[in-house]
């Protein structure tokens, strides 16, 4: 680009060179030939006058001495002209030519040059340059995750045999709530590579998602299949953790959790499990932690898991309560309210269970560096979806809260019909 640049002021440059050099040296010509013009135009008449004196001294109608002085005065007037910068007479006589027709062609040549560089260069990348950086400006979180799937889909079409590619697309169907498509994708990765707790795991969670957060017989099959395999399976002892929270079984939760953290994996959150296990304790008012004598550090414990905790308890209208479905879910989720609007922590429940209370927390991150303990206070939306879509559509329930602070509580009530 910067060659191309520097091509196209070279040309104009010495297109403009072009145009104006021949004016002004045109106009130096003018001054000249308007100069010898004046000075022979002096010398004729000088010339006129001296042979008419000359005559008449001739004539005697002069004597010598009146002859002398005329001619004297004439050449005095002469060396006047001569030291004169212009003669008033011969004004306008020659005069230069007009600056209109280069200024003119100049306007046509910086015209032609713009048009060319729009036509043939790089004006329109210039203009709308390529999202090369961010592919996904403009699209919401649902349109990224179905272009994530489809590029997954196309990969595994392509290379059918790839585990890998099937396994993350397995996750990805998560992600997309295509419980159905995921746990086929892992039976896939299984059929290819054999019967893993690694692989039953994630295929245990998807159904439970699908099961409305419930687990069914068939689940709990799945899960003791995974655990027999490998009694430290991480994805399996999640889901086991997860559904004990959600299910008020602090101590389950805590132990399922706490097998993780003592297996020693290094392909796990260790800082969120440790939350999400010390958002368990506050919950059930487990003091394990703590010296019995130690009042001081108990406190301050328990303020801590206080400080980057949220408690909401999600109700809904009693003027909507018929709109609503046991098969719907609830996507409830916590955005700073100062600076980018990334959801922080996130959780869903089904609608079959409302009221319900829930936790906040670290635990319940989306993952990356932000949290919701980097935060001092959030807005809390939650949104009810008929067809288990975190984006509100129309027939969607809606409710928020506009600003609490983190480690505070409050009821979030689901007020909103969504047009």
């Amino acid at each position: 680009m910067t060659t191309f640049w520097i091509f196209i002021a070279l040309v104009v440059l010495i297109g403009l060179i072009m145009i104006w050099v021949p004016h002004f040296r045109q106009q130096q010509l003018l001054k000249a030939e308007e100069a010898g013009v004046r000075k022979q135009t002096n010398l004729e008449l000088f010339g006129e006058r001296l042979a008419i004196l000359e005559k008449e001294l001739q004539d005697e109608l002069l004597d010598q001495a009146e002859f002398d002085a005329l001619k004297k005065e004439l050449e005095i007037n002469l060396l006047q002209d001569m030291k004169q910068e212009g003669d008033d007479s011969l004004d306008g006589a020659i005069k230069p030519k007009s600056a209109l027709w280069p200024a003119f062609m100049t306007i046509c040549l910086l015209a032609i040059s713009g048009y060319f560089y729009q036509q043939l260069g790089a004006y329109n990348e210039i203009a709308n340059p390529p999202q090369a950086n961010n592919p996904h400006q403009g699209m919401d979180p649902a349109q990224i995750m179905s272009q994530r799937v489809q590029m997954m889909e196309a990969q595994v079409q392509a290379e059918p045999e790839n585990s890998q590619a099937w396994f993350s697309l397995g996750h990805a169907y998560v992600s997309a709530n295509k419980y159905d498509q995921a746990a086929a994708a892992f039976d896939k990765v299984m059929e290819l590579v054999g019967t893993h707790a690694e692989l039953l795991g994630p295929k245990a969670t998807a159904l439970y998602y699908k099961a409305g957060q419930k687990i069914t017989p068939e689940i709990q099959a799945i899960i003791d299949q995974s655990l027999s395999l490998d009694p430290q399976d991480p994805s399996t002892l999640l889901l086991v953790g997860m559904d004990a929270f959600f299910t008020a079984d602090y101590t389950k939760a805590i132990d399922a959790w706490q097998m993780i953290l003592d297996s020693d994996r290094n392909d796990v959150d260790r800082t969120a499990l440790m939350n999400a296990i010390g958002s368990a304790k506050m919950r059930m008012g487990d003091s394990s932690d703590t010296m019995p004598n130690d009042a001081n550090h108990k406190s301050m414990a328990t303020a801590t898991t206080n400080a980057n905790t949220l408690a909401i308890e999600v109700t809904i209208s009693n003027e909507l309560a018929d709109k609503v479905s046991d098969t719907d879910v609830v996507f409830i989720f916590a955005r700073a309210t100062q600076g980018p609007k990334v959801p922080l922590a996130a959780t869903k429940i089904s609608a079959a269970n409302l009221p319900a209370k829930i936790t906040l927390d670290d635990s319940t991150s989306m993952g990356g560096d932000m949290k919701l303990s980097s935060v001092k206070e959030v807005e809390v939306i939650a949104v009810l979806s008929k067809n288990g879509s975190v984006k509100p559509q129309t027939g969607d329930l809606k409710g928020s809260i506009e600003a609490i602070a983190v480690g505070g509580n409050a009821t979030l009530t689901l007020d909103t019909l969504v047009q």
